[in-house]
């Protein structure tokens, strides 16, 4: 599967998304985990934009979508492994047009750009959700981060990177789980990182800066 997709490019306002997004998926979220934010106000206010943030549920995307405002959710894409959310054409349509997936082929051909479609969401000024661990981690624990975000930082030197920590979500839908369990989770905004000249300097000052922010999470509890 290709990584570009010309689908994928500049598509139009949609208000079922938007209806979706702010009247379903955002009270479920609140419902399901009470989430706590910290430093919501390091959140970006336009596009473009990266966050990064840490990958422990399917509970993640619709958590990070949930901490903007309705008026900025058309420009927020979380970016997805295109292999698992275009598996069929059910979740693909759905994954496309109401969650607003900017898909990502974890399997490209030689001179490829696996990148291109998150280029191309930056292009457009959109403010793209990125899980540089690559998958959903099973106890909690950071894995090691692929150096994709630093590449993308290197090509747009002025776009600011938001490093998130999300606490809980594995707990309330755990990986390879069906049935999500009420539980609080918090959200930590940490201050935007900018591209420094060096990829390896940066996703060492990435791995840290989320790193300090799991520090500062509270203690969980039963979501009210």
């Amino acid at each position: 599967m290709r990584s570009t997709n010309t689908e994928d490019a500049a598509r139009p306002f949609s208000p079922v998304r938007m209806l979706f997004l702010a009247f379903i998926a955002r009270p479920v979220v609140r419902f399901m985990t009470g989430m706590d934010v910290c430093h919501s106000e390091r959140l970006p206010k336009a596009g473009p934009a990266i966050v990064v943030a840490n990958h422990n549920s399917h509970m993640d995307a619709f958590m990070l979508l949930s901490l903007f405002p309705a008026r900025l959710l058309h420009k927020v894409r979380p970016v997805a492994a295109a292999d698992y959310f275009l598996a069929n054409p059910a979740i693909s349509w759905f994954s496309r047009r109401i969650i607003g997936i900017t898909p990502i082929s974890r399997k490209v051909a030689r001179g490829e750009d696996v990148l291109a479609p998150a280029r191309a969401a930056l292009e457009r000024g959109e403010i793209i959700l990125v899980f540089p661990e690559g998958t959903r981690s099973k106890d909690g624990a950071l894995a090691p981060l692929k150096a994709g975000v630093a590449r993308l930082a290197e090509a747009f030197p002025a776009v600011p990177v938001i490093p998130v920590w999300i606490e809980g979500a594995g707990r309330v839908l755990p990986k390879g789980a069906t049935t999500p369990v009420p539980m609080n989770c918090t959200a930590l905004v940490g201050e935007a990182l900018h591209w420094n000249g060096s990829r390896t300097d940066f996703m060492e000052g990435l791995r840290e800066r989320l790193e300090g922010l799991a520090a500062e999470a509270p203690p969980q509890r039963w979501a009210n």
